[in-house]
């Protein structure tokens, strides 16, 4: 069941996307009066599941059955189709070709504008509906995995900087490190500060290693559930649990493991009770668990009226946009490895909750919209982005690129998309069979 709507949240997301994008182009060329003569979600290669075309359109509109992407054919434009054929006529009024610089230029760069559009009016829905969530840095300590032990971090350190960064959010930290190719840390360990430098050939492992500042949550009792074994063993809301059997528990994560050593067995817990320190016996249940609630590091919310949401989501897109940026300079950077992080609909599919959360899956909806636009402005010319650099080639020479330049470069561009929708593949398959 999980899986099956995992994937029912993927395909919709990915049709939305699509149907977003490929609308910004037809807007733009149904403006300037260019004829459109396909419209179609998923690629309808040989057959389409679907297609149809109304009374006294000039567009057939469709369903394909292959899931990479989707396509607005353009009359007089070399794409995806690459019809060849109609290019050898002569121009049509009507054609994409036969317009002005600067209207192709729109066309072209409609599906990357209505991508951001979309993701902005997105981020307002959600900072409007819900607010804007997040964990604060200041005060939270971080709880590390085996690569933020082998970089130099320890469970207890708050990171105050990277190089001269000051981070804000918590469960941005990892992202912030990467991003920002950091060559220091500096953290606040024990009440001192030190500084951490980081190995720059690591920052790939990084990349690829979720969790690795996890939060260290402190073993401070909040509630105690009457269905608990320890429900009358006297704990009080604010009780800190620092040992169990001699064993220290600064943090909920470190007993994990070792009540597992303890199931169905009393135990003895020194317990800090405000200036006092008391010895307590507690019942490990067969699950390995005391039943005890603890104290979590407050999540913070702001909450924005419509008027103040709007520039809000503004903000968070370009955000969003600025640090996606981040990200592809790091792929294109091969000592870092980010390349191996590049996933394809199997690592898009894990994002997504296993539960329908309408708040979880708009954000993750907004976030790809940005992905796909950015994507397309990369300067490949099967992607709008090397469209757009030959347009405004033409615009500041003067000189418009041959249609047998476009039909290779496009096929170029072609091969090279392919190739990292292979990468994509193999980077998701090694990391299943690991």
């Amino acid at each position: 069941m999980i899986v099956l709507i995992k994937i029912l949240q993927v395909i919709l997301a990915l049709s939305i996307l699509i149907i977003i994008h490929e609308l910004g182009h037809f807007f733009f060329a149904k403006l300037f009066k260019i004829k459109v003569e396909k419209f179609y979600l998923f690629f309808d290669v040989k057959f389409a599941l679907l297609r149809f075309k109304p009374k006294n359109s000039e567009t057939e509109y469709g369903i394909g059955w292959l899931p990479l992407g989707g396509y607005c054919k353009i009359a007089g434009m070399i794409d995806e189709s690459m019809d060849m054929d109609s290019m050898k006529k002569p121009p049509q009024p009507w054609e994409f070709r036969s317009r002005p610089a600067w209207q192709r230029l729109l066309v072209m760069a409609g599906g990357v504008l209505f991508n951001f559009i979309f993701a902005i009016l997105l981020y307002i829905g959600i900072m409007a509906g819900w607010g804007e969530s997040y964990i604060s840095n200041d005060n939270n300590r971080i709880y590390v995995n085996d690569l933020a032990y082998e970089m130099g971090f320890r469970n207890g350190d708050r990171i105050l900087k990277f190089d001269d960064y000051v981070p804000e959010r918590f469960e941005m930290l990892q992202a912030d490190l990467a991003r920002r190719t950091a060559s220091k840390a500096t953290v606040l360990r024990d009440g001192d500060t030190l500084d951490i430098y980081i190995d720059q050939n690591m920052i790939g492992d990084v990349l690829n290693t979720p969790g690795m500042f996890g939060l260290a949550i402190p073993f401070i009792i909040d509630t105690i559930p009457a269905t608990s074994p320890n429900f009358a063993s006297g704990l009080q809301e604010g009780d800190r649990i620092l040992s169990i059997d001699g064993h220290e528990t600064e943090f909920l994560q470190d007993t994990r493991q070792l009540l597992k050593g303890y199931r169905g067995q009393k135990v003895l817990a020194s317990v800090q009770r405000g200036k006092d320190t008391v010895s307590v016996g507690l019942q490990v249940d067969t699950a390995g668990l005391l039943g005890i609630y603890t104290s979590l590091p407050g999540v913070e919310t702001k909450r924005y009226s419509i008027p103040e949401a709007v520039p809000a989501g503004i903000k968070l897109t370009f955000s969003t946009i600025g640090g996606y940026i981040q990200d592809l300079k790091l792929i294109f950077t091969p000592r870092t490895e980010a390349y191996k992080s590049v996933g394809s609909f199997i690592s898009m599919g894990q994002i997504f909750p296993a539960d329908w959360d309408w708040y979880r899956f708009i954000n993750i909806l907004a976030l790809l919209s940005i992905m796909l636009g950015v994507m397309n402005l990369l300067p490949i010319p099967a992607l709008d982005g090397g469209h757009i650099v030959f347009t405004v080639y033409e615009m500041a020479s003067g000189k418009k690129p041959s249609d047998s330049f476009l039909a290779g470069a496009q096929m170029v561009g072609m091969i090279l998309l392919f190739g990292l929708m292979i990468l994509a593949f193999g980077n998701d398959i090694g990391r299943l069979v690991r």
